[in-house]
């Protein structure tokens, strides 16, 4: 199946049970604003509470702060993203679309590295254990074509971020050939410069003394209140201050580590947060990283996590070394000392921090991308199950009573009581077959469903279901928190994630 199929299928899935809903469907929408539904909102949690506790339960110093989305108008003058937040934007004059130049471009780049690895892929097939990929590499003619079509691209791209150079964007998406997505057509405006703040007035009055600015991103709310976290915290360096809240641009999550000896802690948050992706099982070969061609006016190192999406790789974490810049402007624009003194240095100073930043819409695709399949039965039929990482999964198990008489949906009741105070559970009414009611459970990714039957009343056991394998085994009511428990908590990958970060 095509992976464009494949990204549909998903798409119609997370609408059809629960996890993405058009924003203001009865009204036809709004371009590209979703909602999530019962299902996605549970997962959306998930997803942070793995991320809030691996920072502030797995790192002594690290702490939380939740700053206010509107910040006084100087902050943004401060950091740059008054005169520098911009996007060099492309029109299509045929489908009134606009698009990112540089994504336009890196999409392109991609397609060069999809023939390589189709190329590479049909070849493994062929030869299997005998395959050399780096002889492959170097002496396919295909491969060897491509890849200097992607080189040569790599390097002009690469030379027109620098300014960036519009020109030489709208030049390189000539010569490529890129067309709209939509229209299929080559009708491009000239590429320009946006800036992608939003504003908008404070108060009752309208003018220029009330504009203020909807937050482009999280950090700077960090940046403005360390030195307060750090005294009212007695922190010494190197320490943390992380944050989950809305930014009215992609990044929807951000982390922020403010300390002075700055590389050697950017390496170390690059495997850290790669670990703590990795550490959900769903393949380290999925991941990436991608170091950045043009760096951000604050930084002087920047890379990305990217993840295998079924429309190629993509960004879901960005881990940025911001120097002092941030702190340093806000001194300067606020006239005020932010300096951070070192008692053991007897000396005072502007910290050098690192910051991750993770979109947690990007996670959440990536999630749900990974998870979707489609699974021949030995019977002929199709199920769809979401393999979930168990951790993260909306419904951790549901219970179903097999009959609706005889006390069953009772006794599933009490269940279900018992259990729900410790992870989320579902009753499963008898109305539908039992068949019925797992596949909706595996539909929804949940790992474990519990069959209530007619021995119950007499042996105090249930079915216990697994949705990966749909093994099944007969347990004991009482067993049954801490079978499903082990599984599903969040603890138990933290756990595994504080291992592997000790090493680091």
């Amino acid at each position: 199946m095509a992976q464009e199929d494949v990204f549909k299928k998903i798409v119609s899935h997370c609408k059809e049970y629960g996890f993405v809903f058009p924003s203001s469907e009865i009204y036809d929408g709004l371009a590209a604003v979703y909602d999530y539904g019962q299902n996605g909102v549970e997962l959306k949690n998930n997803i942070k509470q793995y991320w809030w506790q691996s920072m502030v339960l797995l790192h002594e110093n690290i702490v939380g702060l939740d700053a206010s989305i509107f910040m006084h108008p100087t902050v943004w003058k401060a950091s740059g993203h008054v005169d520098a937040f911009n996007d060099p934007l492309i029109d299509n004059r045929d489908s009134k679309k606009r698009y990112r130049a540089d994504v336009l471009i890196e999409d392109h780049m991609a397609k060069y590295e999809e023939k390589i690895a189709k190329e590479i892929a049909k070849a493994k097939k062929r030869f299997g254990d005998s395959f050399d990929e780096a002889q492959f590499r170097a002496t396919n003619p295909r491969v060897l074509e491509n890849q200097k079509k992607y080189d040569e691209l790599h390097a002009r791209y690469t030379e027109a971020m620098q300014g960036p150079n519009l020109e030489m964007l709208k030049q390189i998406i000539e010569d490529e050939g890129i067309v709209c997505p939509i229209s299929g057509t080559k009708n491009w405006t000239d590429v320009r410069q946006f800036n992608l703040m939003f504003s908008t007035q404070m108060g009752a009055a309208s003018d220029a003394t009330s504009k203020v600015y909807l937050r482009p991103e999280t950090a700077q709310g960090i940046f403005v209140d360390y030195l307060s976290v750090q005294k009212t915290g007695r922190m010494k360096l190197p320490f943390g201050i992380c944050q989950i809240g809305k930014a009215f641009r992609n990044e929807v999550v951000a982390r922020q580590f403010v300390f002075r000896t700055e590389m050697k802690w950017f390496e170390y948050w690059k495997k850290v947060r790669l670990a703590w992706h990795e550490a959900l099982g769903m393949g380290n070969e999925n991941y990436r990283y991608h170091d950045h061609e043009k760096l951000a006016h604050y930084a002087n190192a920047a890379t990305d996590i990217e993840f295998k999406m079924p429309f190629g790789f993509k960004e879901v974490e960005g881990i940025h070394s911001r120097t002092d810049f941030d702190l340093s402007q806000h001194e300067k624009f606020s006239g005020r000392s932010i300096k951070y003194f070192d008692p053991e240095k007897n000396e005072s100073y502007v910290p050098y921090d690192v910051e991750t930043s993770i979109g947690v819409d990007r996670m959440f695709l990536s999630v749900m991308c990974h998870s979707y399949c489609e699974e021949k039965l030995e019977n002929g039929e199709t199920r769809v199950v979401l393999r979930l990482p168990e951790a993260l999964a909306p419904v951790k198990c549901a219970v179903f009573p097999l009959d609706k008489k005889y006390g069953l949906p009772e006794l599933a009741h009490e269940i279900v009581d018992e259990l729900k105070f410790h992870f989320n559970t579902h009753y499963g009414d008898p109305k539908d077959s039992i068949g019925k009611r797992y596949r909706r459970q595996d539909a929804i990714g949940t790992p474990f469903c519990i069959t209530v039957d007619h021995e119950t009343p007499n042996d105090h056991k249930v079915t216990l279901r697994y949705r990966d394998t749909m093994e099944q085994e007969r347990v004991a009511i009482s067993d049954l928190r801490s079978i499903i428990e082990e599984r599903v908590s969040i603890t138990s990958v933290l756990k595994k994630l504080g291992k592997e970060i000790k090493n680091f």
